[in-house]
């Protein structure tokens, strides 16, 4: 099978979505498929779309250019993997791209199911979800130790991202909580990544943005993870959390109750993050035991993409049938625009 990716893999720290993109690719390649990242490659079997954004530096063919390439070559299937959302940053033109990119679709994939349950895409594909995962031969929990609940709780969490909704009204609470005298000398936190301009951290410890092993390695130092995002459509960085054996502390919000319910405390806002805190902490061995059974890693979800795509192939005519390239040709039009 020979498979058009949308996303060149970048080397070093560049998000959840590029380690995404390599998990795939390695699954991919293990078994003798060949992945190639533009569309000018004869016998394309199936292009993967994951980003309609045209200036997207990793991203190597459009929406527009996907739909042509169909119209010429019929036998090519197009998979379409949602992951953003105009909830997660507050934006105003994301879901508008997202859904005229999936006019080029056969098959969609979302990675959460709050994410499938928005008004992203138009319901004339088949879709299912597939949980993101992490990769377990780097991120494990072998070598952590675990809190002895004598020292102070060492709290961290990470992200690539620098916008204001990756949760930092909730991590300016816990940075100032270090300072109070309920939590001061029990508590330490640590921020990994990159954050808005502008803004400092006064108790907590700041890293440089960490990728692979040195990553899980700083990860493991810690005893518990906390992600704060809002509208989050799934992330990475509390997968790679929990396979490194940090119970999670969690925001109810977007697709995170998906990923973390069971392995954690769930809070709602900054105001009470305190209160779930404590809560982890009294039920600290509990979750624990809990996180030897947490499912969400990159087998399983590379699994379940080349179940997706040999299902594809199998069923190419069932596709080919449903396929209606010129059912709206305002879409067909308005998907040749970079965006």
């Amino acid at each position: 099978m020979r498979i058009a990716f949308g996303h060149r893999p970048q080397s070093g720290p560049w998000g959840g979505g590029n380690r995404f993109a390599k998990a795939l690719i390695e699954a991919l390649e293990e078994r003798g498929d060949e992945v190639v990242y533009g569309l000018g490659h004869p016998g394309i079997d199936i292009i993967l779309m994951v980003d309609p954004r045209s200036r997207n530096p990793v991203v190597p063919f459009t929406p527009g250019a996907v739909f042509r390439h169909v119209l010429r070559h019929p036998r090519t299937l197009v998979a379409h993997r949602i992951n953003e959302c105009d909830e997660r940053k507050g934006t105003h033109t994301m879901n508008l791209r997202l859904r005229l990119a999936n006019y080029a679709a056969d098959h969609t994939i979302f990675i959460g199911r709050w994410l499938a349950d928005l008004d992203l895409w138009r319901g004339e594909t088949p879709f299912r979800v597939i949980h993101n995962g992490a990769d377990r031969r780097v991120f494990t929990d072998a070598g952590r130790a675990p809190w002895n609940r004598n020292e102070p709780f060492r709290l961290v969490t990470h992200h690539w991202g620098a916008h204001a909704n990756k949760g930092f009204d909730v991590y300016d609470r816990l940075d100032a909580m270090m300072g109070e005298p309920t939590w001061q000398g029990r508590l330490e936190f640590t921020y990994i990544g990159n954050v808005p301009g502008g803004h400092a951290l006064r108790h907590a410890r700041h890293l440089a943005p960490l990728d692979g092993p040195d990553l899980a390695a700083e990860l493991r130092r810690h005893h518990g993870y906390v992600t704060a995002s809002l509208n989050e459509p799934a992330g990475m960085h509390h997968i790679e959390g929990a396979l490194c054996g940090l119970p999670l502390l969690f925001r109810n919000s977007g697709a995170l109750p998906e990923y973390c319910a069971g392995f954690g405390e769930m809070f709602e806002n900054a105001n009470d993050v305190g209160e779930a805190l404590g809560k982890l902490l009294a039920r600290y061995d509990m979750h624990c035991a809990a996180l030897r059974d947490y499912p969400h890693d990159s087998a399983r979800m590379c699994a379940a993409y080349l179940s997706t795509f040999d299902f594809m192939i199998e069923n190419r005519q069932e596709v080919l049938a449903r396929r209606r390239p010129w059912r709206d040709p305002l879409s067909a039009f308005l998907i040749q625009f970079p965006w």
